[in-house]
């Protein structure tokens, strides 16, 4: 299956949260869109990982995915190194997306600006013809996506574009709502953390709608560039 979209997070929900509208509004405009989780979550203090994985799984079919998968590396502790790597390069090369939103570049987690280098640096590595994976003992072709975008998550950066995404929103709290073990629940006997409070379930949305504020639209969410992002004539602004 070759996917137009691949979006990359460290933890389950990190996509969800960070670009849930996008991908909703890419899907319904016939876009071939895929999740890759890098890790099952397990050191987050609400929940398991068995339960995230359940959560995952309802949230991809919220969303309308075509595939999502899990490479479980150690929450918390998974490197930027060759090993990882490569793991990512075998992911891109299986399903040779244009496009790739992975981890914000810098927040409040520390697995997600690894994530965010870890996976800019797979995508770069993947198009090298001389780096060797195999997938069921075949071997891949070098593929490297067109763009590599990263979502905001925790911190309040400044976007260097922001997508319309207006009429996805409601899908994408559904989204993030499946992973009820994570996010606020008055009744819940856990402990608390940063993303169980009502305000941070409220900022989600609260956030995309200052985004659309400055844009003149009703919803937006942002993301950062690798590179300038350009286009073909002014009329493509709005």
């Amino acid at each position: 299956m070759k996917l137009d979209i691949l979006a990359i997070g460290a933890h389950p929900d990190d996509v969800e949260l960070g670009c849930g509208a996008t991908i909703a509004k890419e899907i319904s405009l016939g876009k071939k869109v895929g999740i890759l989780d890098l890790t099952r979550g397990e050191l987050g203090t609400r929940g398991s990982a068995e339960i995230r994985a359940i959560e995952a799984n309802n949230a991809a079919k919220i969303l309308g995915v075509a595939v999502r998968e899990n490479l479980a590396f150690a929450d918390g502790f998974f490197v930027n190194d060759r090993k990882h790597q490569l793991e990512i390069i075998r992911i891109i090369r299986k399903y040779k997306p244009n496009i790739v939103l992975c981890n914000a570049v810098d927040d409040r987690h520390i697995d997600h600006s690894k994530g965010s280098n870890l996976a800019s640096d797979a995508c770069f590595l993947s198009g090298l013809v001389k780096i060797v994976t195999e997938l069921n003992d075949e071997k891949q072709e070098a593929w490297r996506p067109k763009q590599v975008y990263h979502y905001i998550q925790w911190k309040n950066l400044e976007p260097d574009f922001v997508v319309d995404v207006t009429d996805f929103v409601e899908i994408k709290m559904d989204a993030v709502k499946a992973y009820s073990s994570q996010f606020y629940d008055p009744n819940s006997k856990e402990p608390t953390s940063p993303i169980s409070s009502k305000n941070f379930l409220d900022s989600i949305k609260y956030r995309a709608q200052d985004l659309g504020r400055l844009v003149g639209v009703d919803f937006a969410e942002g993301f950062t560039s690798e590179r300038y992002v350009a286009i073909k004539t002014l009329d493509n602004l709005f």
